[in-house]
């Protein structure tokens, strides 16, 4: 499906243990899957059969996951080679990846945060670029959680904005990663939220996460969504205007109906957020 999805769309991530569910449910149900090509590429049999199927009733959307777009290791040549490849065969208008690194001599198998620094702003947004020119097309970075900073000489805002003005790329907002790092690094999520470039945000992401006993917040995309997320993301919509919004869920999969009622939830606050202010007399 080529066409390119409304701003006000409400997704689902493709994931294997939702598979035969998500080929039952009606097509309307969600506006767009997700899927990572890296767990895709190559892939056949009767998972391949089933992504075919499931991208020929919906649009597809793409996240990747191990670009390692901040790293010090070489871009992996053969890998942008079979994304690019992915992308144009299932005819995916919005891709992302993460702004972070996952590999430094070998594959690291987790997202690790980049200094907020100027130095790792030129050394990223370079390798982005890189990245745009070898899949021909514009990408989006999202911004990751993270439970420490390496280095910094700026705010991770301040961060995120340089990157993507460097690059000339945009952003993938993922609320909830907001606000976990607005918890556990002591800053103000709704702050963070206001100083967001509006016009790089080409989509959105919401999840759960998991509390510590102390109040440490940890992203795990294994549980409901909070309120205080819902609010940032109704938050998010005042100021960058609806995009596509993707419910993650990786484990604890509840039964889809469940899902389906949390992605429902997005579509309210996307229909909120687009109503015309009451005029007062």
């Amino acid at each position: 499906m080529s066409l390119p999805l409304p701003t006000a769309s409400a997704g689902l991530g493709l994931r294997r243990g939702l598979i035969d569910e998500l080929l039952a449910m009606p097509a309307d149900a969600i506006d767009f899957l997700e899927c990572s090509p890296d767990n895709w590429i190559g892939v056949g049999g009767a998972h391949g059969a089933a992504l075919r199927q499931l991208s020929e009733r919906h649009c597809l959307t793409c996240h990747g996951l191990s670009l390692s777009l901040g790293g010090p290791d070489p871009l992996d040549r053969t890998l942008l080679q079979q994304t690019r490849a992915f992308l144009d065969l299932h005819q995916v208008q919005l891709y992302s990846e993460h702004l972070s690194y996952c590999a430094a001599g070998g594959h690291l198998y987790d997202l690790l945060p980049l200094p907020f620094t100027a130095e790792a702003v030129r050394h990223v947004a370079g390798r982005i670029a890189q990245v745009q020119d070898s899949l021909g097309r514009r990408i989006a970075v999202e911004n990751i959680s993270y439970y420490a900073v390496p280095a910094a000489d700026m705010s991770e805002i301040e961060f995120i904005t340089a990157v993507l003005a460097e690059a000339d790329c945009d952003l993938l907002l993922d609320v909830n990663n907001v606000f976990v790092n607005a918890c556990n690094n002591g800053y103000d999520a709704f702050d963070f939220l206001r100083r967001v470039p509006a016009h790089r945000v080409a989509s959105l992401h919401v999840a759960g996460h998991f509390d510590e006993d102390d109040g440490f917040k940890i992203d795990t995309h294994g549980a409901p969504v909070k309120g205080v997320v819902w609010a940032l993301l109704r938050q998010a919509y005042a100021h960058v205007g609806v995009r596509p919004t993707l419910l993650e869920r990786d484990f604890n999969f509840p039964p889809l109906a469940e899902l389906l009622a949390e992605v429902q939830e997005i579509r309210r606050a996307q229909a909120d957020a687009e109503l015309p202010e009451v005029a007062h007399g």
